[in-house]
């Protein structure tokens, strides 16, 4: 026995000599360890090329000056629910690539490819966890066709954005993505903040799910200073990280438990950005609680949105999307071979159709709004 002074009291200890039987990742029959790559293996087999680099520094300094209002091009963050077919994720790239290529004076298009999808309860977890489809959770093949996927999509000279939600996964792909969210069910979560300050990057803090902005205000806040903390290097070893802030942080208005895209929700939205001393940049989800989870309502949304810009609102930088080649969405079937192509397996999707039709639509009512605004920028400097 062992006697402890704390707190003026006399605490009694057993010291047992064996670490091993109070270690309980090694004792607990719930836990099985696998090796893992280091993030630097992974990125070795799908090394970043220059064409790809150039894309991802390019995009992020163009989507940082849109946010600080030195390009005043509308940010549309377009893509599928989720990845889980890269081939068919491939195809709507090239599409989408083509027309962000015809609207990019007004527009400035990046595409969704999100890898990881938080569960309220149970289901696929993402094309990183479980890229068979099948509950295998080949979670290193995943990580490495994902990496492949957006080197790919980079190749294209077009910008990824993806959700942040494993802040481990992020070591293995940060260098290919140019714009990141916080979605609503981690906005509250301190690590993700942390991560989020470490980023070269703008990245977006959604509201919770709830409707709530103080989450989001405050992970903003959190993200625009310094933070040290215990996480892992490139070569997976554990490491204390210590951060200098990222000023490029922004609201993302989602939609809680009634949608917050209209003018009066965004007008409250400008003054809770106001009270914390943050800059005026918000974008909207058309998906979600705006569209009241009916993925044919995105089109209402954006057109409410557009439609406020044109009005003379100037906070509003962006808008997402989900889309995909097919509308709707379907169940993983047990034979995957099965699953419809270009169709969503989680979030029901607007069609490409619905998709191009709709940015078309909304570049045209942009662009002579984009144009004042570049001839007053030109006149002030």
């Amino acid at each position: 026995m062992e006697t402890i002074e704390l707190n003026s009291k006399i605490t009694k200890i057993k010291i047992n000599e064996n670490l091993n039987s109070i270690n309980f990742y090694r004792q607990s029959d719930n836990i099985i360890f696998e090796e893992m790559p280091a993030p630097n293996y992974i990125q070795n087999i799908a090394p970043i090329t220059n064409s790809a680099m150039n894309t991802v520094i390019n995009s992020r300094q163009t989507l940082k000056n849109i946010l600080d209002g030195l390009d005043h091009r509308f940010i549309m963050v377009v893509g599928p629910c989720s990845i889980h077919d890269p081939i068919a994720g491939f195809d709507y790239a090239k599409r989408l690539k083509k027309l962000a290529d015809q609207l990019s004076d007004t527009l400035y298009i990046i595409m969704r490819v999100y890898f990881e999808k938080p569960r309220t309860n149970l289901g696929w977890k993402g094309f990183i966890n479980d890229p068979c489809l099948d509950g295998s959770s080949c979670i290193k093949t995943g990580i490495r066709k994902a990496r492949q996927f957006l080197l790919t999509i980079n190749e294209l000279e077009l910008p990824v954005a993806t959700e942040l939600l494993d802040p481990n996964s992020l070591l293995y792909l940060n260098d290919l993505i140019s714009w990141a969210a916080i979605g609503a069910r981690t906005v509250e979560s301190q690590p993700h903040r942390e991560l989020a300050s470490a980023l070269d990057m703008p990245v977006g803090f959604k509201n919770n799910t709830n409707g709530s902005l103080d989450a989001a205000i405050n992970g903003i806040l959190a993200a625009t200073n310094s933070h040290s903390f215990i996480g892992l290097n490139n070569n997976g070893d554990s490491s204390i990280l210590r951060t200098s802030g990222n000023k490029y942080g922004h609201l993302v208005l989602r939609g809680g438990l009634t949608p917050n895209y209209d003018k009066l929700n965004v007008a409250v939205a400008e003054k809770k950005l106001d009270e914390g001393g943050l800059p005026r940049t918000i974008m909207v989800d058309c998906s979600h609680g705006n569209s009241l989870k009916n993925h044919q309502l995105q089109e209402f949304v954006l057109s409410d949105v557009v439609q406020q810009i044109c009005d003379g609102n100037s906070s509003i930088i962006g808008a997402m999307l989900e889309s995909n080649i097919e509308a709707g969405n379907q169940s993983i079937p047990s034979d995957v071979t099965k699953l419809q192509y270009g169709r969503s397996v989680t979030d029901a999707c607007i069609d490409w159709e619905t998709t191009e039709r709709i940015l078309r639509q909304t570049y045209k009512k942009l662009k002579q709004s984009v144009k004042a605004e570049n001839h007053l920028m030109r006149e002030v400097i």
